[in-house]
């Protein structure tokens, strides 16, 4: 393959370039980084679509230095759509993120060695309301994914009795995110609220594996549930998207049955083929969080 090239995708001409660079150490390069991003993309824009967009470049791979850009580069191509967003800084405004609402941006976001896709909870024309409350689950070594999973399981049998449903995936590193969809009128506020009181009973009736505080010196082999990432300018990796590892993990919807098992000590860790052939297999697992509408219990 040819270290550059120009392409044309859905009608849209953009220039690739350094393909053949190697971004993860197990030898994935720029090119299978956007391929993964062209097979994926037509499921992974129904969940960023619409929503302000931060990404966390590797322009060295993922091994290297990277860093987090909000304001979308002013060089962009004008088809690239943007989202202007208040900021909270006083240094600034506003903030003009990217976001992704076709294939021919995810290619140029690619292109820019974007590994990761951290979209915000909310939509752009809505920028005030969540559409999930998530829980972020950071195990604490030795705590690894099997701890994950049993908290997990507890969520979802709390979740149970108030007529809500979770849907988990891989964080593409050591943890869990469950996301439970909401997609009806509702604020931070209350999604933060409800995400604490969640995490606070299960620190008391879990204090042994559960901790909701990120106080270092209490988490050793325990399971963070970081209910803090319901806020208006946080972001959580997206499903689907690539982590910069040493492999090309990816952030992986996964089923309860999974989840199970890694309960029990499997293992849950999936890489771009792996999500491209579950994919195939198994439709877009997700697919509850971009529609389920449910009401946050009073």
């Amino acid at each position: 393959m040819p270290s550059a090239q120009e392409v044309e995708i859905e009608g849209r001409r953009l220039g690739l370039s350094n393909l053949d660079k190697v971004l993860y150490p197990s030898g994935f390069t720029k090119a299978a980084v956007i391929d993964y991003y062209v097979r994926v993309g037509p499921i992974l824009l129904t969940h960023l679509s619409g929503r302000p967009l931060t990404l966390k470049r590797y322009p060295n791979g993922s091994a290297g230095p990277f860093f987090y850009e909000k304001n979308c580069p002013s060089h962009r191509p004008d088809w690239v759509q943007t989202i202007e967003v208040p900021s909270r800084r006083k240094s600034e405004k506003t903030i003009n993120y990217c976001t992704a609402d076709d294939l021919a941006t995810l290619v140029w976001l690619a292109n820019l060695a974007a590994l990761e896709l951290h979209p915000l909870l909310a939509r752009g024309a809505e920028l005030d309301q969540p559409t999930a409350v998530v829980f972020d689950l950071d195990p604490g070594p030795p705590a690894a994914m099997t701890e994950c999973a049993r908290v997990a399981l507890e969520i979802r049998e709390l979740l149970g009795p108030m007529g809500m449903q979770a849907f988990p995936k891989t964080s593409g590193s050591k943890g869990l995110q469950l996301y439970v969809p909401l997609n009806t009128p509702t604020t931070y506020e209350a999604t933060k609220a409800f995400a604490h009181r969640v995490a606070v009973n299960l620190e008391k009736k879990l204090p042994g594996l559960v901790v909701e505080k990120m106080d270092k010196a209490r988490r050793q082999g325990k399971v963070l549930i970081d209910w803090s990432q319901n806020h208006p300018t946080k972001t959580t990796v997206g499903a689907y998207s690539l982590r910069a590892m040493d492999r090309p993990t990816v952030s992986t919807p996964v089923s309860w049955d999974e989840v199970e098992l890694a309960a029990g000590g499997g293992q849950l860790s999936f890489e771009a083929a792996d999500v491209i052939a579950r994919v195939g297999e198994l439709g877009d697992l997700f697919a509850p969080v971009a529609d389920l509408k449910q009401v946050l219990p009073e």
